[in-house]
């Protein structure tokens, strides 16, 4: 199986759980190569967001602390970093401070965007996977480097209890 075939697959299956929402950029409309691989979630479980990533996490977040499993989509690893003020000092730290009453359940998607055939630009192909492992101390950082681990690793997040951060690597999904 291809890692765009296992990308696929995993998201079906997490679309075919009862508690889940996706939300992002591009899930609805498309505009990215990650939007391909939602074709096995139902239209009713996406949410199409604006270009507003601190907004699209603290959603996330909110989203999950009222029972909802939330994959928060992120095309870009670069826009991510919008996002750190929610990631590092919220979602990262919400057990500490409210003393393990809550747990958010976010599984945040995100991509390394691809250089080929053409390279993009500075700001949207940054890979700060290592750089986030450092900084967060609650929320594993796993980067697939293989399609056999795709499947098992969005599983485990499923399961888990509290956030994940998965990353993709788009040079990788060589079969769009």
């Amino acid at each position: 199986m291809s890692y765009f075939d296992a990308l696929t697959a995993a998201m079906t299956w997490l679309g075919s759980q009862k508690d889940t929402v996706f939300l992002g950029q591009g899930i609805v409309y498309g505009g990215h190569a990650m939007f391909k691989t939602l074709e096995g979630v139902p239209m009713e479980k996406r949410i199409e967001l604006p270009v507003a990533e601190e907004l699209q996490l603290g959603m996330s977040l909110g989203m999950s602390l009222t029972g909802k499993t939330v994959i928060s989509i992120f095309p870009r690893m670069d826009f991510l970093m919008c996002a750190m003020n929610q990631l590092v000092n919220h979602a990262d730290k919400l057990e500490d401070f409210t003393h393990g009453q809550y747990h958010a359940h976010v599984i945040i998607r995100v991509g390394i965007g691809s250089t080929s055939p053409m390279h993009p630009g500075p700001q949207h192909c940054g890979d700060y996977t290592e750089a986030l492992q450092m900084m967060l101390k609650r929320i594993p950082v796993l980067k697939l480097e293989r399609a056999d681990q795709i499947m098992d690793a969005y599983q485990a997040a499923y399961e888990r209890q509290g956030s994940s951060l998965i990353v993709e690597d788009m040079n990788l999904y060589a079969t769009l």
